[in-house]
């Protein structure tokens, strides 16, 4: 275990603070990604069905998704429509409450705070801290709070946790990818999730526009084989003009990975003069240590950064990095 792990609270710690309320909200960080959404969503459908008031929500402005509506999201409310005061507010995947967004106002109203993390970059806000950068996932570490908790694990809760899973285990391919994790898989699977059926609302549908962005994208892509980095760049009027959003393009930084040549791989969406960056690595080159200098985080081999500026000038602070 690395310091920050060593020093967090212990899975029945947070079971214990979730234990000792009647009402939670579960937050995931703000553009929520398959592990913050399932994480959070699984939190509370689980709570729910033990008889707890739960809910869930993310900071504004939140859309949810096309590809997550495998989930059942009943317990989502707008952050304005959460009702407050709460026992506990619960972080889930989420390395710093500024990555909260709108949704931290809520921390006011609430007598607990629990942080639930995977994140090796998580510097450890609120009252107790799992933080285990061990895990693949939030999700894995929000399934075994809820069997330490004895709750059931539903058809719906268990789809929940297995897209946080599949989404951050990149299909279960990453090094992440342990044996206590197909263990857990197997578990969700005997619960009832249809893993083709997610997998086709996750990695197999996309609008037409996609196509348009995709060709865009690639159309621009760049390599330094010095560096073996590979990069491209997304401007908010390529999916205007596509008719789609931004994130219907999310995937586009998986199809610039795959290019043998990129130890290290990146995608910047542009928009209002704000670059948000996607940093994926093979493994020689830890990308969380990059993002770190533009204020990111994430994990060694996948994270993201926010910098105010022109694609290029990111470009060559990572450059200079490699």
């Amino acid at each position: 275990m690395d310091e920050t792990t060593a020093a967090a609270h212990t899975v029945g710690d947070a079971a214990a603070a979730i234990a000792a309320a009647d009402s939670f909200v579960a937050v995931g960080h703000i553009r929520p990604d398959g592990d913050a959404m399932g994480a959070a969503l699984a939190l509370a459908l689980a709570g729910r069905r033990a008889g707890m008031t739960a809910h869930v929500t993310f900071g504004e402005p939140f859309v949810m998704p096309a590809q997550f509506r495998v989930l059942d999201a009943s317990p989502y409310l707008p952050v304005d429509e959460v009702p407050v005061p709460l026992d506990l507010f619960i972080a889930c995947d989420t390395a710093a409450e500024s990555r909260l967004g709108s949704a931290a106002a809520l921390i006011e109203h609430a007598g607990n705070v629990l942080v639930v993390d995977h994140h090796i970059s998580n510097g450890g806000f609120g009252d107790v801290r799992y933080i285990d950068s061990t895990s693949a996932a939030t999700a894995e570490m929000v399934y075994r709070i809820i069997k330490e908790l004895g709750w059931e694990i539903t058809p719906e809760v268990a789809t929940a946790l297995y897209v946080g899973l599949v989404t951050d285990t990149g299909r279960f391919q990453y090094s992440v990818t342990t044996p206590a994790v197909h263990r857990i898989t197997a578990e969700l699977i005997e619960a009832g999730v249809q893993p083709e059926v997610v997998g086709r609302h996750l990695y197999e549908e996309s609008p037409f526009g996609y196509l348009e962005v995709a060709g865009r994208v690639l159309g621009r892509c760049r390599l330094d084989a010095e560096k073996s980095f590979v990069w491209s760049f997304l401007r908010s009027e390529d999916v205007a003009d596509a008719g789609i959003t931004l994130e219907d393009a999310d995937g586009l930084i998986d199809l610039i990975r795959i290019a043998q040549e990129a130890g290290v791989a990146c995608l910047l969406k542009v928009h209002d003069g704000v670059v948000k960056g996607s940093l994926r690595s093979r493994g020689e080159v830890d990308v969380a240590a990059i993002a770190g200098t533009f204020g990111g985080g994430g994990h060694h081999n996948a994270s993201g950064f926010t910098f105010e500026g022109e694609p290029e000038a990111a470009v060559e602070m990572i450059l200079r990095q490699l």
